[in-house]
């Protein structure tokens, strides 16, 4: 216990990581998934007690799952998560190869009770020459490491629903891992986390919760987490004032663009893509996903959209009033007062949104008609 009568965070800090650093991490981990502050420190003191073990496959997929959670910094997160769990087997981190890497990840099965990882696609096609890894089809590879897993967590649009493997030809009949677990009769507690990569805190904070409280984050009908998937990005986008207030950038570089306008009409794939990007920054660095570098969202998160439609086509605007307008007055996470004057001024705020919506739909069409006559 150090003099404050909070227990110490030995490990972390022997290796240069300060205490305060590391529940840092702990608590925007918790915060990610939507608990309150108290929940971090008690994450950290729980993984000073006995880390979570983790189990983490690769199939069809290029790595930037992986390689985007080992990049994060400020504190340098990417060591910090190898602090945070016992990885038991991951090719990508491994010194080892062959036999002594294999005899890792049967010693973990062996002992069961870990949260299963899986990072790629799954190839459905049956003749035996894709993705084989110790000598096993992913099929069975998956399927093995499932059914002793504690809960399987899918990182990555590949491994949620087939991401770019599962591309049109799609020759090795690529899908997730929900799919074929389904199929196999695997009946253990699935999260989906799309994105191209994910969040690495989406992961942290889901790996966290369970290995601390048991719970899992509430999930949609898709798998996905309600905290990080449960809106889409055009609601909490730092340029949607722009498009409420009819503003649009025509072409990249223009006046609009580099004053931040709207980049609905350059194929912003936000107002039909769920995720968290605009409120959970990549590797704790301001404007580090698509539109804060001035580029359309490609909608990375969603089957249908991300290499299905091409990237710069106007995809319809679903709800461009309420809901999508402004956000709920009782959110899942958090509490609004609930006084006269509150609700009062939550309904002017609400109307005004549901006003500027209308409106910028509107000068959408002009805007549209506009260009056509020109």
């Amino acid at each position: 216990m150090d003099n404050m009568g909070s227990p110490m965070i030995a490990e972390p800090e022997a290796k240069g990581v300060s205490r305060r650093d590391f529940i840092k991490v702990c608590s925007v981990a918790a915060a990610a998934v939507g608990l309150p502050a108290w929940a971090g420190e008690k994450m950290a003191e729980n993984v000073g007690k006995k880390k979570p073990s983790v189990v983490w496959l690769h199939f069809q997929e290029c790595t930037g799952c992986t390689e985007s959670l080992l990049r994060t910094s400020h504190p340098d997160v990417g060591s910090l998560i190898l602090d945070l769990v016992s990885v038991d087997y991951h090719e990508t981190l491994f010194a080892a190869a062959g036999k002594q890497i294999e005899a890792a990840l049967d010693d973990a099965k062996k002992a069961g009770g870990y949260v299963l990882v899986v990072e790629g696609a799954i190839p459905k096609k049956e003749d035996g020459i894709y993705c084989i890894v110790g000598g096993k089809k992913a099929t069975d590879s998956l399927v093995e490491c499932a059914e002793k897993a504690a809960a399987i967590i899918c990182i990555g649009s590949c491994s949620s629903w087939g991401g770019v493997p599962s591309a049109a030809p799609n020759p090795t009949e690529a899908v997730g891992a929900p799919e074929i677990l389904k199929a196999k009769g695997i009946n253990k507690p699935v999260i989906t986390l799309p994105g191209c990569p994910a969040n690495p805190y989406n992961l942290l904070g889901t790996v966290l919760q369970f290995a601390t409280f048991g719970t899992l984050p509430a999930l949609d009908e898709k798998g996905r987490p309600k905290f990080a998937y449960a809106r889409v990005i055009h609601e909490d986008c730092p340029r949607r004032p722009h498009f409420d207030a009819g503003r649009f950038a025509q072409v990249f570089g223009d006046e609009g663009h580099r004053n931040g306008w709207c980049l609905y009409k350059l194929g912003c794939k936000g107002p039909q893509t769920h995720a968290n990007c605009s409120l959970l920054d990549f590797c704790e660095v301001p404007g580090a996903w698509p539109v804060g570098i001035g580029h359309p969202c490609v909608g990375c998160t969603e089957q249908g959209i991300v290499f299905n439609k091409s990237i710069y086509e106007n995809l319809p605007i679903e709800k461009p009033t309420a809901p999508m307008a402004y956000p709920a007055i009782h959110p899942e996470h958090g509490v609004v007062g609930s006084s006269p004057v509150a609700v009062g001024l939550g309904g002017a705020v609400i109307g005004a949104l549901v006003g500027a919506g209308y409106v910028a739909s509107k000068k959408i069409a002009e805007s549209d008609k506009g260009e056509k006559k020109e």
